[in-house]
């Protein structure tokens, strides 16, 4: 194990030395307070399914968790309602169409098709079981933390400078509850939809959620069983369709493990069974992918020969 270990400190370097520095892409502009980050910043980190972690470059640094937060609300809602409702009353398709798209709710009569869509996330925030909306946003804050396996906290200026600019949200919102595929309140499910995106993470933090989805649903770091086992597959299977949005055919081509983006500059990937994957860099490409994440996060899946779908 100590070899294995030092095979995957070595590649995690390597790593970050060939593209922690790559050219291209640019900060999220459309929110302001992401626009700000230093787009200097790299970082990645991996944590096997014992807990073993290894990081390079700015990995203690918090980021805005973003999109990558609508794994943690569908496993959430995955322990609600289970994985049959979320199927019939979300959908488990890629959209093949940007995730803030109106187009792809008119084209399938309201369904969003995907949790890790804009729409899907606010459905399935509308899903999960809460008396108000305040419990409901707790229990969104306490899975993030769970999978971490420490705290994860809300940034009051990542959520301010959210809230003053996510019209179109509300606008998508508003368009699923029309189409009777909104569950709750939909100024409710949006708040907490945006709350969520809100919360800061670091690199290390963001691998611990991924080494929690790697070893089926139980936090290397507490040892917690946070999700059911069963309830694992079916969230790696939608990271597969929709982690990176219109380009997650092409990650799963050419990488070959399960991942999520988010525009905050975050990459999650976790390959079952052996560990999970995180890298931050706040360039993104036009998908709202990180350019150096995803180089960063590929390149050690190379090294180490992660593909799932390449058993050489």
């Amino acid at each position: 194990m100590k070899s294995e270990q030092s095979s995957l400190f070595d590649a995690v370097l390597a790593a970050h030395a060939r593209y922690g520095t790559a050219e291209g892409g640019a900060n999220a502009s459309y929110i302001p307070f992401l626009a700000g980050v230093p787009s200097n910043l790299a970082a990645i980190a991996a944590m096997t399914v014992d807990g073993a972690i290894c990081a390079a470059g700015d990995a203690d640094y918090a980021f805005a968790l973003e999109s990558i937060s609508k794994v943690c609300t569908l496993a959430l809602a995955m322990e609600d309602v289970g994985p049959d409702a979320v199927r019939e009353k979300i959908g488990v398709d890629p959209t093949g169409l940007p995730f803030n798209s109106v187009m792809a709710l008119e084209l399938h009569n309201g369904k969003p098709l995907s949790p890790l869509v804009n729409a899907g996330a606010m459905a399935t925030v509308s899903l999960l079981r809460a008396s108000n909306n305040e419990e409901r946003w707790q229990r969104v804050l306490d899975m993030q933390s769970a999978l971490a396996g420490s705290p994860v906290t809300l940034s009051d200026e990542v959520n301010k400078s959210e809230q003053a600019t996510n019209f179109h949200n509300r606008a998508i919102a508003w368009l699923l509850s029309s189409a009777d595929s909104m569950f709750c309140d939909p100024m409710d499910a949006c708040d907490v939809y945006t709350r969520q995106c809100s919360t800061l993470v670091t690199t290390r933090q963001l691998a611990s959620m991924a080494a929690t989805l790697a070893a089926q649903g139980r936090s290397p770091v507490t040892g917690r069983q946070v999700l059911k086992c069963e309830h694992v597959p079916c969230v790696l299977a939608e990271m597969t369709m929709e982690g990176l949005y219109e380009r997650s055919g092409d990650w799963a081509y050419t990488v070959g493990v399960p991942a999520k983006s988010g525009v905050g500059g975050g990459i999650m990937a976790v390959v079952p069974g052996v560990m999970g994957l995180a890298a931050f860099s706040p360039p993104l490409d036009d998908a709202g992918n990180s350019v150096r994440g995803q180089l960063m996060v590929a390149d050690v899946a190379k090294a180490l020969g992660l593909s799932l779908f390449d058993r050489r």
